[in-house]
């Protein structure tokens, strides 16, 4: 009998490519398997210059790490897949609309699509809502202006992932609008303060509405969150939305699936299990919440960790 296959998910990456490797590393100790797969939900920044990197993302101040694995200094240990979101090298990026590898073992998705990973079906939706540039055509980003603009899906591709049916798991940045009020109307004495109830946005909603993937992974508002979407002949959708890389407890998240069926889920490094097949996927399936001073903390160098 195959071993279980085990899918590790990264919240917001921001660059920090070096914590979250020894992040997996702990994770494959504790579950005492390979990770098969890394997939990242957006704004990884994998600015290829150092110079680049910190002309465009100086509001981090995060170090260029990315470009040791672009210039084979370092290499990742297990293939790692990614969406875009709203902050990446999208210069670079514009060379790959349908996806490619930008460094051994690290591969951009694309801005739209599906492919078959590991034998799963992964959907993906790269970017964020504006209204305002959804029907306007993409340009290349020789501007800033064009660079932040690049960070925004639209309308074709929106409809090129609303046809897809049968996915398995649906890679997006912006969470779809409402898992915040469905969350309430579960339990109105949540086990943790909930986000506000505008995050999102409503043609990420119809899109996972439309495809019904079996779970849905999230990033972008820098917040874990769990619940399920379903109804009367809509087959459950799980999703997990997972906070930036600056802790593991909630910007990782992993799955180990039997064939194309989750077996069990959970957060964080520890191996700990979350949640069963068979189990109700909600808000008590997170990790204790941080305290506030780490919730807060700076970021410091990976080394002072």
């Amino acid at each position: 009998m195959p071993e279980p296959l085990l899918v590790a998910a990264l919240g917001d990456v921001h660059g920090r490519f070096h914590r979250v490797e020894t992040w997996l590393d702990a994770l494959e100790e504790s579950r005492g398997r390979r990770v098969g797969m890394v997939l990242a939900v957006g704004d990884v920044e994998a600015f290829r210059r150092a110079d680049d990197h910190r002309r465009k993302a100086a509001k981090r101040m995060m170090p260029a790490e990315f470009a040791e694995y672009a210039d084979g200094v370092r290499r990742v240990k297990r293939p790692l897949y990614f969406i875009g979101g709203n902050n990446e090298d999208f210069d670079a990026l514009h060379d790959f609309l349908d996806g490619g590898e930008l460094a051994p073992g690290v591969s951009y998705l694309g801005r739209a699509g599906v492919r078959e990973l590991c034998g799963l079906r992964v959907a993906y939706l790269s970017g964020i809502h504006a209204p305002r540039f959804i029907d306007q055509p993409l340009k290349r980003p020789v501007t800033q202006d064009l660079m932040k603009q690049a960070g925004y899906f639209r309308a074709a591709e929106v409809e090129r992932v609303m046809s897809l049916r049968d996915v398995d798991l649906m890679l997006v940045h912006e969470w779809p609008r409402g898992i915040v009020q469905r969350a309430r109307e579960e339990n109105p004495s949540p086990p943790r303060p909930l986000p506000s109830y505008w995050i999102g946005n409503a043609v990420t909603r119809r899109v996972v509405d439309t495809v019904q993937p079996k779970w849905l992974l999230c990033g972008h508002s820098h917040k874990s969150f769990a619940v399920t979407l379903e109804g009367v002949g809509r087959p459950a959708t799980r999703i997990a939305c997972l906070d930036q890389a600056t802790r593991p407890e909630e910007s990782v998240f992993w799955l180990e699936y039997d064939g194309s069926t989750v077996q069990r889920v959970g957060w964080g490094t520890t191996g700990q299990v979350a949640w069963e097949a068979g189990q109700r996927w909600d808000m008590s399936a997170l990790p204790p919440a941080p305290v506030e001073s780490e919730a807060n903390a700076d970021d410091a160098p990976v080394g002072a960790m």
